[in-house]
């Protein structure tokens, strides 16, 4: 949630700052600003460094519009988008903040929990505030602690940062420029991610994710819990919560910049979803050989006598990673004899159930950053837990915890609403599924080439689904009117309809609800009318005739059916209103197939009714508070 972007080096900082936060707008967000210094270029000059800060309600699109109409310019500034959480959606809400007195202005990422209590501590007239937010009383008692020291052992900002982060409860990322430091910007982190980088070229950059930095550098450094960065046109430097400096090492981020533009595509969310044949592809490189034979062991150096021991996993997740792991669940209940769990990660450190050494616990997150999984993880590993990520972002505060790594390989996701993640989430999840079967010796050779064999085929079945992108259009025009929709499956088609439901929900703020199609009867039967369509993943699978009776069921209430169905099979053709057929492939395998017109379907509504598509209503990409 919320975007951060800084910038100091030899350029036009009002640029680098805008561009940085609209590669950052899936984040989410409801107001943007801009902070920037102008320091005099001659050091011995009698003038004062002038910091103008540019902040309104709106997209950042309203934000450059007023720059265009009164520039500013300098050579560093900070830049932020904010999703209100203290105070209302307003101008004086927005960031940049500065203390009451000017002298330092930040940007705040994260909630700060005990914000009020410092606020009645600091002696400053509660009518000398200028907003409701927590960020402007961090503001000012960072301004009192750097008053206060003298910097005889460090530099003064280090030491009033390092009691800056004993002070503040909660979750933050800050980034701070003071106008009697020119030509330095100051990171703080503790929960809420922040990344810095430097050009070489003397330029350094702050973000709250890679896609701001990416244009300027590929080496990148992510900030820990407690860590204080310095940045400058000579380069970076790093203090720990204790204030001791130390080095740390840089991570290089294998994408390359076309890969945060749109490509000619409309949206964000479009693109990503061509993008799914090539996402399964890097997902199964140099991990699923070509006779069918998977191979993890350059990721994840396990012994037999390790996989041997475990007696259950644990999937935890969120959202959209949460129905991933649903159809992982079904998958591994089949080729494994262990106890598998599947839970919500905000729900599942509260639950009370047995987690130990004799636990592999994975955990699913598209950034790596998501607040209640990253919590749930460190819930599992002090109770001994053998804990795994699997993250498209490999330096993610997540990636860094755990003990192991399986990285998804699907390139930036910019769209609010997932969907090639979601694809890649399913190919490693199976990957490891087939590899903890092949080491625990519950799985033949022959079944494991099997799958993989029908694996490697699955990015061709899903490229010819989006060869078929008008027949969803013409689906998505005779039900757009629609304000209610039922999703049902069976089996592993129910995690799908999950799925498909939330990605209507998401982006074309579509009342639509998804249940295991047996439960149909026990109360969702209730709300059928020829004004609520039905949508039934139905693939030709040992449930396909049990799902056939609940279209049956929905027909009779006269709800309009549009079913997705199996290539070849005629069984639907006299029931249900629209079919969509998907390529045939192995029932397990068949979620890979049967999500993509829902997706497409989802897209498409959303599109015809106007929605902002990649920028949903009150959503963020990486929701880092809990």
């Amino acid at each position: 949630m919320c975007g951060i972007v800084g910038y100091i080096g030899h350029r036009n900082v009002v640029d680098i700052l805008v561009k940085g936060l609209q590669s950052l707008e899936y984040r989410g967000y409801d107001s943007a600003g801009i902070a920037v210094v102008d320091y005099p270029e001659d050091k011995n000059s009698i003038k004062a460094p002038a910091v103008h800060i540019v902040k309104g309600v709106g997209k950042v699109a309203d934000l450059k519009s007023m720059l265009d109409s009164s520039p500013v310019s300098g050579r560093q500034g900070i830049g932020h988008t904010r999703w209100a959480t203290h105070g209302g959606v307003t101008e004086v809400n927005a960031h940049p903040h500065s203390d009451l007195s000017s002298k330092l202005v930040l940007v705040h990422n994260g909630i700060v929990e005990n914000y009020r209590e410092l606020r009645a501590e600091l002696a400053a007239p509660a009518e000398s505030y200028k907003s409701e937010t927590d960020t402007e009383v961090i503001a000012q008692l960072l301004s009192t602690l750097y008053t206060k020291y003298g910097g005889e052992e460090r530099p003064a900002m280090i030491e009033a940062l390092v009691a800056l982060h004993k002070r503040l409860r909660g979750s933050f990322a800050l980034v701070i420029m003071a106008k009697d430091i020119p030509g330095k910007i100051y990171c703080l982190r503790k929960g809420s991610p922040l990344v810095v980088g430097f050009s070489g070229e003397g330029e350094a950059l702050c973000a709250s994710d890679v896609p701001a930095i990416l244009p300027y550098t590929q080496d990148v450094v992510y900030l820990d819990d407690g860590d204080i960065a310095e940045l400058s046109a000579e380069g970076m430097r790093f203090w720990n919560a204790s204030g001791e400096e130390f080095e740390k090492n840089h991570v290089h981020i294998d994408w390359d910049v076309s890969m945060v533009d749109k490509g000619g595509y409309p949206h964000f969310m479009l693109k990503e979803i061509n993008e799914q044949g090539a996402v399964l592809r890097s997902s199964m490189a140099k991990r699923l050989a070509e006779e069918g034979t998977v191979d993890l062991s350059a990721e994840l150096p396990w012994t037999k006598e390790e996989a041997c021991a475990w007696k259950r996993i644990h999937i935890v997740a969120c959202g959209t990673s949460y129905y991933a792991s649903l159809v992982a669940e079904r998958f591994l209940e089949t080729i494994t004899d262990l106890d598998i769990r599947v839970d919500v990660a905000s729900e599942y450190r509260y639950r009370n159930f047995p987690v130990g050494p004799d636990t592999l616990a994975v955990f699913v997150s598209q950034s790596g950053e998501t607040a209640d999984t990253l919590a749930a993880e460190r819930l599992a590993k002090a109770r001994g837990a053998r804990c795994l990520a699997v993250t498209n972002v490999i330096g993610s505060t997540l990636a860094r915890e755990v003990d192991d790594i399986l990285q998804l390989k699907a390139g930036p996701e910019i769209g609010v609403a997932a969907t090639k993640t979601f694809m890649g989430q399913m190919a490693v999840l199976y990957l490891l599924s087939l590899y903890i079967a092949k080491l625990r010796e519950t799985l033949t050779g022959d079944y494991e080439r099997t799958i993989g064999r029908e694996m490697l085929a699955l990015p061709y079945k899903v490229e010819s689904i989006l060869q078929q992108q008008e027949k969803i259009q013409k689906l998505a025009v005779l039900h757009s009117e629609a304000r209610d929709f039922l999703f049902l499956g069976r089996g592993n088609s129910f995690p799908v309809a999950l799925e498909g439901a939330l990605k209507l929900k998401e982006i074309s703020y579509i009342h639509a609800e998804a249940y295991a199609a047996g439960e149909m009867k026990h109360g969702p039967i209730a709300l059928l009318d020829p004004r609520v369509p039905v949508v039934v993943v139905s693939p030709k699978d040992d449930l396909h005739e049990k799902t056939f009776s609940n279209i049956l069921e929905a027909k009779a209430r006269k709800a309009p059916v549009i079913a997705i169905a199996s290539e070849g099979d005629a069984s639907l053709d006299s029931t249900a209103d629209n079919i969509f057929h998907v390529p045939v492939t192995l029932p397990l395998l068949s979620p890979f197939l049967t999500v993509t017109p829902l997706q497409l379907f989802a897209y498409y509504v959303a599109k015809i009714l106007g929605c902002d598509i990649d920028q949903p209503r009150n959503l963020a990409k990486s929701v880092t508070v809990e």
